[in-house]
């Protein structure tokens, strides 16, 4: 059983999930991908420098990771929100897994909550901070870092 975390954004829009990757925080501007592939090429795209990607296929994690698919040294992605890991990696290339990876990188990341409400807010209210916690489950609390963080605009 993975530990509880929590996705808030600016607006208040709220889901409770559990935690995947290393325990603890990121604070980035949430965005989503629907790519069916890739996740790995995702989190080490350096566009992605700043954000938290929500990945709306439904399974992640199934081909593992490797060291022919990064786009860069280092997972540029502030953290990553998926639907559901994948419980066996299966690639002749794979030289690990997805939540392994996360937590060799110190990356936090969000899973086991509903994808598809989270893209559909996103796509209707546009991009906006939002903060994943492990750590922290008061709304007032996770706000008030929300607060202290940059604006996203510019």
């Amino acid at each position: 059983m993975k530990n509880k975390a929590v996705l808030l954004l600016e607006d208040g829009f709220f889901l409770e999930g559990e935690s995947f990757g290393k325990k603890g925080e990121a604070i980035g501007e949430v965005v989503f991908n629907t790519s069916m592939t890739g996740y790995q090429e995702i989190l080490t795209d350096p566009s992605y420098k700043g954000q938290i990607v929500c990945l709306t296929y439904p399974l992640i994690g199934n081909y593992g990771i490797n060291n022919e698919d990064i786009e860069s040294e280092y997972i540029q992605a502030e953290g990553l929100i998926i639907k559901e890991p994948s419980a066996l990696v299966s690639n002749w290339r794979s030289q690990g897994n997805l939540e392994q990876y996360l937590k060799k990188q110190g990356k936090v990341a969000l899973c086991n909550i509903d994808t598809r409400a989270l893209t559909k807010h996103l796509r209707q209210a546009g991009a906006m901070k939002g903060i994943i916690s492990s750590r922290e489950f008061s709304r007032k609390k996770l706000r008030a870092k929300l607060k202290k963080f940059p604006d996203i605009n510019g």
